[in-house]
């Protein structure tokens, strides 16, 4: 597969004998090739960072290739919640310090990983990130191939600065009409999971496109790429547009390449979706493409409500549950719980009247953290109980309990869910 965005950005990464490949020696690769490639950035967290950290000492070396380009965030277990989780962010602390990594978040300044970096303009188009958890293909919003490896992978990639990859496939989904009320990334994205499922881009780039997306936000782009490995897909890629580069410009001050699909790029498949025929959708238990309207499960009564997360915890979410949530309450069966993704965008909501509106509404309020996604803290679920979540999986015991059940959706099905008490469709709520 030559000619996509997947396949020229990995072209532009390649190294020979040690050496990175200038564009005058070589301009493709093919799919299912195995080559070697020099990486910009690598991420990892609380939980894969101490892992990673004692394969790189392992490995001999004795400092990182950059120390400006290793991030390292504290925020699965952050703020801590017992004593094991207080160690592993010690160990990613002291290590930190100690190579001088100059992009390490704590708690207060730590975010969500995944909000945090294009908020942080830590990624640009064209950049080869990897990261030590599933979800680093969000930044395929920005144009960037970004992709999740092990935690023994990262360690070598800390050390070398490069990694091997095998040249994925390329899906290409179009979306095109117009989004209806509510309708948001969450929702295109539930969609496409729901139509090609768990493994119909497994370890292949997906290229989201489409005169659809043209008017799609950047955080509904962040969804949808954060959520293409949910599809198995080892990234999900975006054009580089206008409104990518007015978000850049705001954020990241240094210059980059966007590379676009050649006009006769080769894919694996071609999916069309029609946007204007998606509903508020819910994605039930046990799997991502389990997909129904909302509409359709009204009569699932929840426990628990989850806005926020790497996948929905930008200001543009926020701003959609608070616009359901204000001047209601939040049913009296149901915990609410709200996670802005970092502290900027919880300062932002706070200015704009969103946290007082979620308090006011009888929900509770987090500084940011991963925690409740993986079933960490800050909203475990116990036996049995449900919960509606704007997170990625809801696979068996996710959120807690092996008997417990999580409903993925959108801010806006969310925030309607927590107020009746079951799953609604946000018109149910707002005329």
């Amino acid at each position: 597969m030559t000619g996509t965005v997947a396949a020229k950005i990995i072209a532009s990464h390649l190294l020979r004998d040690g050496r990175r490949v200038v564009p005058s020696e070589r301009t493709e690769v093919s799919s299912g090739e195995l080559v070697e490639v020099v990486v910009d950035t690598v991420l990892a967290n609380d939980i894969t960072a101490p892992l990673a950290i004692r394969e790189f000492r392992g490995l001999g070396v004795e400092r990182v290739f950059d120390p400006e380009a290793i991030i390292l965030v504290n925020d699965h277990f952050a703020p801590n919640k017992d004593i094991a989780s207080a160690e592993q962010c010690r160990v990613v602390r002291a290590f930190a310090r100690e190579q001088g990594i100059k992009h390490f978040y704590d708690v207060g300044a730590m975010g969500i990983e995944h909000v945090l970096l294009p908020e942080q303009g830590l990624v640009a188009p064209g950049d080869l990130l990897v990261g030590a958890d599933s979800h680093t293909c969000t930044y395929g919003a920005l144009g960037a191939f970004s992709t999740g490896m092990g935690s023994t992978d990262i360690a070598a990639a800390m050390a070398a600065g490069a990694t091997w990859l095998r040249v994925p496939e390329t899906v290409r989904i179009d979306y095109h009409g117009a989004r209806r009320p509510w309708v948001g990334g969450k929702d295109l994205i539930l969609q496409t999971i729901g139509r090609i499922g768990v493994d119909g881009a497994r370890y292949r780039a997906i290229e989201f496109g489409g005169p659809a997306i043209e008017g799609l936000d950047m955080a509904g782009r962040l969804t949808m790429a954060n959520m293409a490995v949910e599809a198995g897909a080892k990234a999900g890629l975006f054009p580089v547009d206008a409104a990518t580069r007015a978000y850049l410009s705001e954020r990241c001050d240094r210059s980059y390449t966007a590379f676009a699909p050649e006009e006769d790029a080769s894919y694996a498949r071609s999916v069309s979706i029609d946007v204007g025929e998606i509903e508020p959708l819910v994605a039930c238990p046990h799997l991502p493409e389990n997909v129904r309207r909302a509409a359709d499960v009204t009569d699932v009564e929840v426990d628990q409500v989850v806005i926020g997360s790497c996948t929905n915890g930008r200001l543009e979410d926020l701003r959609v549950a608070a616009e359901i949530l204000r001047g209601r309450r939040v049913h009296a069966g149901v915990r609410c719980v709200v996670i802005p993704g970092t502290p900027r965008i919880a300062l932002a909501a706070i200015r704009e009247g969103l946290i007082e509106a979620f308090l006011e509404a009888g929900a509770a309020v987090s500084t940011p953290t991963c925690g409740p996604c993986l079933g960490g803290h800050m909203g475990v679920l116990a036996a049995g109980e449900r919960a509606v979540s704007t997170t990625n999986r809801n696979f068996v015991g996710r959120m807690g309990h092996p008997t417990s059940e999580v409903y993925l959706a959108g801010p806006a099905v969310a925030a309607a869910s927590a107020v009746t008490g079951r799953i609604a469709s946000p018109t149910e709520v707002v005329a």
